[in-house]
């Protein structure tokens, strides 16, 4: 790999733009609704994915519920999108205001981190 095509695939990913908002997993069996936000929304369900499978999951009641049902018992997906321009700025305040709406659009929702 050259000196150039480095700089090119660094510049690269500073200047992409991955898919910020609320997140959400569902239990099809008990309709308890997970939200929690992500700045980068497939990185984060890669992850936490991978911690409900491997029993590592901070929220004990989802590893409970996913432990007891299974993966097949939860639907995933992107509760809202944050539409944002610059992609180095800090969308911290941003997101927690679309969680806290969500969080309002469903009543029986409930963080996925308190």
């Amino acid at each position: 790999m050259t000196t150039d095509s480095r700089k090119q695939m660094k510049e690269a990913y500073r200047e992409r733009r991955p898919e910020m908002g609320v997140l959400y997993f569902r239990c099809t069996v008990t309709g308890e609704t997970f939200l929690m936000t992500a700045t980068d929304i497939p990185a984060k369900f890669n992850r936490l994915r991978f911690q409900l499978a491997d029993g590592l999951c901070p929220n004990k009641r989802l590893q409970e519920l996913w432990k007891q049902h299974g993966e097949g018992a939860f639907e995933t997906g992107t509760a809202k999108a944050l539409k944002y321009d610059d992609p180095a700025a800090d969308h911290t305040e941003d997101l927690e205001l679309l969680l806290e709406l969500c969080l309002l659009d469903d009543p029986a929702a409930q963080r996925l981190w308190k």
